[in-house]
């Protein structure tokens, strides 16, 4: 039997028929109350015998598990004796009400009007009828003076009154003046201290053609906050004023700029979505995933603020939200080593976590974003776990047919396909179904993705001109949605190209520096940080020329590959054949066979017998691609060039 619960007027339990259910007394329906408060969480019978009485009588442990007892009965009447329940669950020290989010009228009216200031006008219009209706009389009636109560109240309360403005602002944008004056005049009248809902009534005497009524709203508005509150209006409330005076086009019937749209946008969300609400939270995913892509400013936001977003999900106790947090920040990554390892450590173990307490019957697409967010995480890593995750999740989001979910699963494919050299055919396959997916269904931010992809690939492949295609493809695509840190890339990938093909040694350094110049500064340095000097060791290795490098040469992650060589250089063999004896195995990466190959150059030069067996065994699958070049960044030439000296 579906139960649905009603707290937007007096606390009403009703059947799948509507039919109401008799709760019982009072104090059953306090603890009902009490328990939808909590909106799942475990409320502790202590804390629930202080809520329902100032002075607690003898026996009231007792007599809250009486209450829970004839609740249960009540809510799961064809439930045997013997099954535990399903609704009003016993956990740990106390109860929890454990029921679908649209089982209770409130949580429902909050998701509509969520949903409602982010759609169309008629949408948000046929929402916001739909959702006002189902207030009865104040929220939690007879419950007004109960502590428990009185915050939820309250910003329940707030939520219905914007939802009110906002309908009023859905009605003018629609066209439909003469309905909006007549109920914002109610509205201010009854709650005089609402500035938006004086600069929305003056906006609709304004379009009604009452320019004077207008204006003599907002000085009445003036006169109330400055006299009864001493302050002055806000600054939406001085600016209507100013447009009207002066009857600017954009107060009638025209539109607002894109500066005016954006702040607008924000003081609705600040209105709609209270600070306590968990939409907040997701609200903010996905101003992080916007966030990520706008530049190097926006990036580094967007990581330090992702790992707040989690952490404060997680203290309210609530998997699926949790899970929704985590997994809601779907952002195309294209390059295998993490910007901060150790944060990505963190968010795979809160996923972790979430994936764990998931309750039974989540949905499948929230698993597959907390899977595939694995799979991303986990990049550049040898754990199982991450290409265990990645097909995990791509098959659940074939099997659902979801474009979004398998646009964020073949990234994390994508990410996890590096487990041996020679898998750039792989990863082009990879590309090319998300620059056709992403067309079809107009997902530009992973459209872009598989172009990068692709330019990667086929640089391996030493397939330049369908490279050069998809660079381009990518770069009309980043100037059309404003994504500037594509041209970084690409930036790389034509210095790359100049290498790979022939350019002098000293252009194709000139290339790389000037390509270097471009990322410093970008918010991303697991990309940046010893990328530049490992790209000259490369191309100085692969054309047979000096490769000794200052003593402060920051190498970053690459130090370990590099240093056998640059030891070679300064005639210290001994010294570069202890260093190569200490070189560990390159991480899965873009950069596998290229840190490969310097390695086998160094026990090439050091006749290391033992490294150059274990050189020639881990390249020879890539022995038709160009080392490094599968990266999109850099080159130390052919895999096969190395293969032949490796006997």
């Amino acid at each position: 039997m579906q139960v649905t619960f009603g707290v937007l007027g007096p606390v009403v339990a009703w059947d799948a028929a509507g039919v109401p259910i008799d709760v019982k007394g009072p104090r059953h329906r306090a603890v009902l109350a009490r328990l939808v408060v909590a909106r799942g969480r475990i409320v502790p019978v202590s804390r629930l015998v202080d809520d329902l009485w100032a002075e607690p009588p003898t026996g009231a442990v007792s007599a809250v598990r009486t209450f829970v007892a004839a609740l249960r009965r009540a809510l799961e009447p064809q439930r045997p004796p013997r099954e535990p329940a399903r609704l009003l669950i016993t956990e740990g020290p106390g109860y929890a009400l454990r029921v679908a989010p649209d089982a209770v009228d409130a949580w429902r009216f909050e998701d509509e009007v969520i949903a409602a200031s982010h759609a169309s006008a008629h949408e948000s219009l046929e929402r916001l009828d739909r959702a006002l209706r189902w207030w009865r009389g104040p929220a939690y009636a007879g419950f007004e003076d109960e502590p428990w109560a009185r915050a939820e109240r309250s910003r329940l309360e707030q939520l219905r009154l914007n939802a009110i403005e906002l309908r009023a602002e859905a009605l003018l944008t629609v066209g439909r003046t003469a309905d909006v004056v007549p109920d914002l005049d109610a509205h201010v009248a009854e709650h005089p201290w609402r500035e938006e809902a004086w600069r929305l009534l003056a906006l609709a005497l304004y379009r009604a053609g009452r320019q004077g009524d207008a204006l003599a709203v907002l000085r009445r508005a003036r006169g109330l906050l400055v006299e009864q509150l001493g302050v002055d209006p806000g600054p939406r409330l001085r600016r209507l004023e100013i447009d009207i005076l002066r009857q600017a086009d954009e107060v009638g019937q025209g539109g607002p700029g894109p500066e005016r749209v954006w702040a607008d946008a924000a003081a609705a969300f600040d209105r709609t979505v209270t600070a306590r609400s968990r939409a907040r939270l997701e609200s903010t995913v996905g101003l992080l995933r916007s966030l990520a892509v706008t530049g190097p400013t926006g990036l580094e936001a967007a990581r330090e603020q992702r790992v707040a977003a989690i952490a404060a999900a997680e203290q309210l106790g609530d998997p699926e939200l949790t899970a929704r947090v985590i997994g809601g920040y779907d952002v195309p990554a294209i390059w295998t080593r993490s910007d901060d390892a150790e944060q990505a450590a963190r968010i795979v173990a809160a996923a972790e976590r979430a994936l764990a307490t998931l309750r039974p019957g989540s949905p499948d697409a929230t698993r597959a974003r907390l899977l595939a967010t694995i799979a991303v995480e986990s990049r550049g890593t040898r754990a199982a776990r991450g290409p265990e995750a990645a097909r995990e999740a791509e098959a659940i989001a074939r099997r659902l047919g979801d474009p979004a979910l398998l646009a964020h699963a073949l990234n994390g494919a994508f990410m996890q396909t590096f487990h041996r050299a020679g898998l750039a055919p792989e990863r082009d396959r990879i590309g090319s179904e998300l620059v056709a997916l992403s067309t079809r269904h107009g997902l530009v931010t992973f459209e872009i993705l598989g172009h990068l992809i692709r330019v990667q690939a086929r640089s391996a492949l030493a397939d330049f001109p369908t490279a050069d295609r998809h660079a381009a493809a990518a770069e009309q695509l980043a100037e059309r949605h404003e994504s500037p840190l594509v041209g970084v890339f690409t930036h790389w990938y034509r210095a790359l190209r100049r290498a790979a093909t022939g350019a002098p040694a000293q252009d194709a350094e000139a290339a790389y520096r000037d390509a270097a110049a471009k990322l410093t500064g970008t918010g991303m340095p697991g990309v940046e940080r010893g990328l530049l000097p490992l790209a000259l060791l490369c191309l100085r290795v692969w054309r047979g020329l000096p490769t000794d490098f200052d003593d402060g040469t920051d190498w970053g992650p690459y130090a370990a590959w590099a240093r056998p060589l640059v030891l070679l250089a300064r005639g210290r063999p001994t010294d570069a054949a202890a260093a190569l004896r200490r070189t560990p195995g390159p991480p899965r990466d873009l950069l596998f066979e290229a840190l490969w190959c310097l390695t086998a150059q160094a026990a090439i030069a050091l006749n290391d017998r033992v490294m150059m067996q274990r050189a020639k065994s881990e390249l020879a699958p890539a022995a038709k691609e160009l080392a490094g070049a599968g990266s999109g960044m850099l080159t130390i030439g052919p895999v096969a060039h190395y293969l032949d000296q490796l006997v």
